[in-house]
């Protein structure tokens, strides 16, 4: 007799091979790692086969789990494909949104764009998930998010892209420091102290090694930490100074400890984009989203803006 395979846990898998650990892939899917690993073992003999080889290093996909893996993306892919099919068949705004977003929008803009968004349309689901800008214009791609919101970069082809926020580079360091009494610094100043980093590889740490080289200099800092609250509380211990988003700046160094100043280059003025695949019919979910994240322009949307929820007296 066949086991029943269902869709859920066939998502589950997809995840975390992925993710390549179940850890990850139980953070990405929000679901407690032990609950995972039950569900991928069910997953296992239904099929009769293993699909992970378990080791303290990690996990690797067996022969089986390869096979399993590329179906399954398929499959996970028409579901989700077909769930957003009708959604579009009726006049109310409902279903599920994946919005990958980097670091700074996560920080800095994202909670107060989403806090009406959410307001208005309170049957959509907004799966937020933090990803750097790279990587999330390759879950654009492969369809695996609806809507990105990252660094702005040349937009691969197959995807769109709007304004969404200008979040300029300022140089954050502790009250007394020697380079306070500036107004403004330049990048080659900034250079010439210990520096604290963030998210090695990253779309800003990229940026910063390449900035430097053009000086024919090297950004190579004394501590890197993977998010900005950690970079703030390295700067306030004295350890160096930072170059990070306004955004961060203003919600982790506000205070009379740290002083920031702006990075006084042509570069430093960095400019967030909304992304989305080039694809129609969008759910009327998704193109809400997209209105309401993307800066409003002179000429007004571009595409026609879904309806508002339907209110009762």
């Amino acid at each position: 007799m066949t086991r029943r395979i269902d869709a859920y846990s066939l998502r589950l898998f997809v995840s975390t091979a992925r993710a390549g650990s179940i850890v990850r892939g139980a953070q990405q899917e929000h679901i407690a790692p032990s609950a995972l690993s039950r569900r991928i073992t069910d997953l296992e003999h239904a099929f009769g086969a293993a699909l992970f080889v378990r080791s303290p290093r990690g996990i690797a996909l067996t022969d089986a789990g390869h096979l399993v893996l590329a179906r399954g993306e398929q499959i996970d892919a028409d579901l989700q494909g077909l769930v957003r099919e009708v959604q579009t068949l009726d006049d109310a705004v409902r279903g599920s949104v994946r919005l990958h977003a980097n670091m700074s929008a996560v920080i800095g803009f994202l909670p107060e764009r989403l806090q009406p968004f959410m307001a208005a349309y309170a049957h959509v689901e907004v799966q937020l998930q933090e990803e750097d800008t790279r990587d999330l214009l390759r879950s654009c791609i492969d369809d695996r998010a609806d809507v990105g919101v990252g660094v702005a970069l040349p937009v691969p082809a197959g995807l769109e892209a709007w304004p969404f926020a200008v979040d300029p580079l300022q140089v954050v360091m502790p009250a007394g420091h020697a380079l306070a009494r500036r107004p403004s610094l330049r990048f080659a100043q900034a250079l010439d102290h210990p520096l604290i980093g963030v998210h090695s590889g990253g779309a800003l740490d990229r940026s910063l090694h390449a900035r430097a080289e053009a000086l024919a200099r090297v950004f190579a800092p004394k501590v890197t930490v993977s998010s900005f609250d950690a970079v703030c509380r390295m700067v306030e211990a004295g350890l160096g100074i930072a170059v990070i988003p306004r955004s961060a700046a203003a919600a982790y160094a506000g205070n009379p400890r740290f002083v920031r100043r702006p990075l006084a280059e042509p570069w430093a003025d960095r400019e967030l984009s909304v992304y989305a695949l080039r694809k129609a019919p969008r759910s009327r979910a998704v193109e809400a989203l997209i209105d309401a994240l993307r800066l409003p322009t002179e000429e007004g949307p571009t595409r026609r803006r879904a309806r508002p929820p339907r209110t009762t007296s």
